[in-house]
């Protein structure tokens, strides 16, 4: 009885961990603590609404992501956005999307092309129209987190996509940080349609430099301001 009970907790750990993981990164993204900003653990559980034993057993996984650190005499630290975090994050992202897009490129349906293409010249069109809605902006703003989304699950890589997914929240803080997507809908969507366009085409070696120029343009601009 004692062992069933104990293979319970067992079960039921990860998924309180996960709760408490979950619900930190999504008050980060929503900006309820901002980079940079110092944190206590009692702040922490006032925020997730979770109990201190989850926020403690978080903090070793939130520190080897890169997400917070612990400063002496001071307490947790939110990651910090400086120019390294910057050059670093991007980095990683052209080495896994580029791989990611040449397989896209060979592997994904044509249906699963067209309705990317769709996503992007509705948006496109809409801009053309006039339309500048706040409403659009954010359309547009998860249409472009979900292609690039699209090109790393196509390669059916757990670790990349866990290393990928931890990058990723660190890509949208650097975004809230330095720029968004708010005034830059049409240039985007021009960027992405080149490289759908490419992937249209079976072309892995046009697909593959066009999404390196759209990442590291969006990298220069961060770097800029």
């Amino acid at each position: 009885m004692l062992r069933e009970e104990a293979m319970d907790g067992m079960d039921e750990q990860p998924t309180l961990r996960e709760k408490a993981y979950a619900s930190f990164t999504r008050h980060l993204l929503a900006r309820d603590v901002r980079p940079g900003q110092f944190v206590s653990q009692r702040r922490l559980v006032e925020l997730t609404g979770l109990t201190l034993g989850a926020i403690r057993e978080l903090i070793p996984r939130l520190e080897a992501e890169g997400l917070i650190k612990t400063v002496p005499q001071r307490g947790l630290q939110i990651a910090h956005i400086d120019l390294n975090l910057i050059r670093e994050a991007f980095q990683l992202r052209v080495f896994l999307e580029k791989e990611a897009v040449a397989l896209f490129t060979r592997s994904a349906s044509d249906e699963t092309i067209a309705g990317l293409l769709k996503q992007h010249r509705d948006i496109a069109d809409a801009i053309r129209s006039g339309d500048g809605s706040h409403e659009l902006e954010l359309r547009a703003q998860a249409v472009d987190w979900g292609m690039h989304d699209a090109f790393i699950d196509a390669l059916g890589n757990t670790i990349i996509s866990n290393a990928y997914r931890v990058n990723s929240i660190k890509m949208r803080l650097i975004s809230q940080d330095r720029f968004r997507i708010e005034g830059h809908v049409g240039p985007v969507m021009g960027e992405h349609l080149k490289v759908l366009e490419a992937i249209e085409r079976r072309s892995a070696e046009d697909a593959v430099n066009s999404l390196v120029a759209h990442i590291n343009g969006a990298r220069d601009r961060a770097l800029r301001i």
